[in-house]
């Protein structure tokens, strides 16, 4: 069996045809979409654009309940940030590769200063991105390893992963695996982990009044 690879994309290909599907995510020229498929944990797709598939409705349940909560918090606090209804992130130092967060809050002072913002929804600039929400599906590896990368070296200050249907590794999770909530907060460019379970009050720096626990967003 010969073995084909996938074909790779330029990031200016990906915006031109897929920019606008909340779907699909770049990864160093590879087009991904995290299914989640039950039953098939550590599953990442490549796809092609005959292979179409929804994420699940507990998974966008979930995003929707972390949306709903942190921009309340937002409103309440009277902070200057929006979190958009859909938005890219291009990561300077990563060639073709186009990161799309389930939730991301960011800041309108600094938006002034993104150069692609006033006609696409895309993020340049780390510092106008106070915080990133990945809600784990089959993709767990990306959500706990190489987003950790990128995000930190953009030096975004907060990035949560919520694995409500605990997919993730052990070594990121535990054992035995239990519904997990992590905060990532970075500190002298190196993120400081902590997880919280069912039960657990989470801590933000960004929003030190916030009552929230991994129950609240749970579907």
């Amino acid at each position: 069996m010969t073995y084909t690879p996938p074909k790779l994309l330029t990031f200016e290909r990906f915006i031109a045809e897929y920019g606008d599907n909340a779907r699909y995510e770049l990864i160093d020229g590879e087009l991904r979409e995290a299914v989640a498929v039950d039953g098939l944990p550590g599953i990442s797709k490549l796809l092609n654009p005959k292979g179409d598939r929804s994420p699940t409705g507990p998974h966008e349940e979930v995003s929707g309940n972390i949306a709903g909560r942190v921009y309340a918090e937002i409103f309440r606090s009277n902070l200057n940030w929006l979190i958009p209804k859909t938005c890219l992130i291009q990561p300077p130092a990563a060639e073709a590769t186009a990161l799309r967060p389930d939730v991301i809050v960011l800041d309108k002072e600094k938006l002034k200063q993104e150069p692609l913002w006033n006609k696409e929804p895309i993020i340049c600039r780390g510092d106008t991105i106070k915080l990133v929400a990945e809600v784990v599906s089959t993709n767990w590896q990306d959500d706990y390893a190489r987003k950790v990368e990128e995000y930190s070296l953009l030096g975004i200050t907060e990035y949560w992963i919520i694995d409500f249907r605990a997919l993730g590794g052990l070594q990121f999770i535990g054992n035995p695996k239990q519904p997990t909530l992590t905060v990532c907060q970075l500190v002298d460019g190196i993120y400081q982990q902590q997880k919280y379970r069912l039960g657990d009050m989470i801590s933000s720096y960004l929003f030190p009044n916030l009552q929230l626990k991994l129950d609240n967003v749970m579907p």
